[in-house]
């Protein structure tokens, strides 16, 4: 007897169908054998269905079985197919009909209960875009998978739950969609008006998240670099309904969304630290995965002590920051995935910290400071929209607004007026690939940052004088474009270009 059961596997952001073809024969010696380039995890998944299905009640057949993955030249991977593989197995002994608009997928404990999955969500999209009606999940992964109107959810407890609903002896209530439940991004460890003094710092902070821009702070231990950092979580506005499910998406591929989570509506901040490995920040490995850059899509990756960095891992950032996009290349797999991130760095001027400090005096050699600077390099730098230098805060000052309890722009007001920001360029980018400022395209900039002649003449005589780059030109017109909005303005003014010129690169970071 031959039983097909519909499932998928992943590649990357996309789902791929897959035949579960269980054949139980009548003759031959008993046996189990998996065939269609099953991984380790696959081949498990003989004991745990052999084991699963023991214990919800139901005899498994003494008889030679076998399962073929469809197509069979694909890699498949994971535990998603234990639930498939059980529904083929057990029709042979129940002699239920399976439905041909279902989708399966789960993985299976061995007293029969089905555990959180991931991909579900990549599941009931591809369900949707192939027209299939019904999708059976884990009941902790069936809340992810109901973010997608248009197909049945249905969240299963155990084996004896889906059979008992494929004989038709039991009803099984549908996953109704609620409303996102907030997962995924960490809450703000610091609210802006926790952050004394530093307004320069705070207005860069505060472009930087209008526009999606790129910010690099330097400054001496202890003058709050990291704090601004973390209190940017606060100020950032939610996703839209676009980039939550791309977001969520990348998530669900990951194992990174809890039981029973759902929709992903704050945007991720990613804080990975300096020892991070290549693959952990920009994703792969033997079967590719998403790393930190992608994790953070939509949201900030935050490089504290960023000369601490390996050279070789900060050199591979080039091409995610300028594309938004990373394709990982293997023998035999291809995947790409989105990273459209903020980047949001953090360093000392020199290895002491203490090289532009106004009392305390640098220790380290000429030499020392130069290689430290060199661990970042120019390209690089060159992609980091916005350059700040975060000086000591005076303690005098500090001790002074602590007993006066002043109390300074809290981040809800600063996120109200970014979230205005956002949504002019979310209505001025209706119709393009594009959601921010800062992702502008030259196309772009010529049709939405019209300069005043003021404003043109600036950048000129800047240009010449401070030897900007192409690249360099044209992120000061899309950083006057986010001063701009912020001001409420419809075209690029004096003013708006002569602070953008304040946060271009220092020349001391390229020695």
């Amino acid at each position: 007897m031959l039983f097909k059961v519909q499932s998928i596997a992943n590649s990357g952001m996309e789902a791929l169908g897959v035949d579960i073809e269980v054949s139980v024969s009548s003759r031959g010696l008993p046996g189990f054998d998996i065939v269609g380039l099953p991984d380790k995890a696959v081949q498990e998944s003989k004991e745990r269905v052999r084991a699963a299905i023991g214990n919800s009640k139901i005899e498994f057949p003494q008889r030679k079985i076998t399962v073929n993955l469809a197509p069979a030249d694909i890699p498949k991977e994971g535990s998603l197919y234990d639930l498939p593989i059980a529904v083929g197995i057990m029709a042979s002994v129940l002699q239920y009909e399976i439905p041909k608009d279902s989708l399966f997928l789960g993985e299976l404990s061995l007293d029969g209960t089905l555990r959180h999955t991931k991909g579900a969500v990549l599941m009931a999209l591809f369900a949707k875009e192939q027209g299939f009606c019904n999708v059976f999940v884990p009941a902790e992964s069936a809340n992810e998978a109901a973010i997608v109107q248009g197909v049945n959810v249905y969240g299963i407890e155990n084996l004896e739950q889906i059979a008992s609903f494929l004989l038709g002896n039991q009803k099984i209530k549908k996953v109704a969609y609620s409303a996102p439940l907030l997962t995924g991004a960490a809450d703000a460890e610091f609210d802006m008006a926790e952050v004394l003094g530093q307004e320069t710092a705070k207005r860069a902070i505060e472009i930087a998240a209008a526009g999606g821009h790129n910010i690099l702070m330097i400054g001496s231990p202890g003058s709050g670099k990291t704090m601004l950092a973390r209190a940017l979580a606060g100020i950032l506005p939610k996703l839209n309904e676009e980039e939550s499910l791309e977001v969520t998406k990348l998530y669900s591929i990951a194992g990174n969304i809890p039981p029973r989570g759902s929709l992903i509506t704050a945007r991720p901040f990613r804080a990975p630290h300096h020892s991070v490995s290549l693959i952990g920040l920009i994703g792969g490995g033997q079967k590719p995965q998403p790393g930190e850059v992608s994790l953070a899509h939509r949201g900030v990756l935050f490089l504290d002590e960023f000369n601490e960095f390996p050279r070789s891992v900060l050199e591979s950032l080039r091409q995610p920051v300028e594309d938004g996009m990373l394709t990982i290349a293997r023998s035999r797999q291809r995947v790409t995935y989105p990273c459209r991130f903020m980047l949001v760095a953090s360093c000392n001027p020199c290895p002491c910290g203490y090289l532009t400090h106004p009392k305390k005096a640098c220790v380290c050699t000429p030499r020392e400071v130069k290689k430290y600077k060199k661990r970042a390099s120019g390209p690089l730098l060159d992609r980091i929209d916005l350059h700040i230098e975060v000086p000591e805060v005076d303690i005098q000052e500090f001790q002074d607004n602590q007993k006066a309890s002043l109390s300074k722009e809290s981040s809800f007001a600063m996120r109200e007026r970014i979230e205005k920001v956002r949504k002019m360029q979310e209505v001025r980018f209706a119709g393009e690939p594009i959601h921010a400022n800062a992702e502008m395209k030259n196309s772009h900039i010529k049709k939405y940052s019209l300069l005043s002649k003021e404003a043109e003449q600036i950048l000129s005589r800047a240009a010449l004088l401070y030897q900007l780059s192409a690249r360099s030109f044209m992120k000061m017109i899309k950083i006057a474009r986010t001063i701009a909005d912020l001001a409420g303005a419809e075209h690029i003014e004096k003013s708006h270009m002569a602070e953008a010129l304040q946060y271009r690169p220092k020349a001391y970071e390229f020695d």
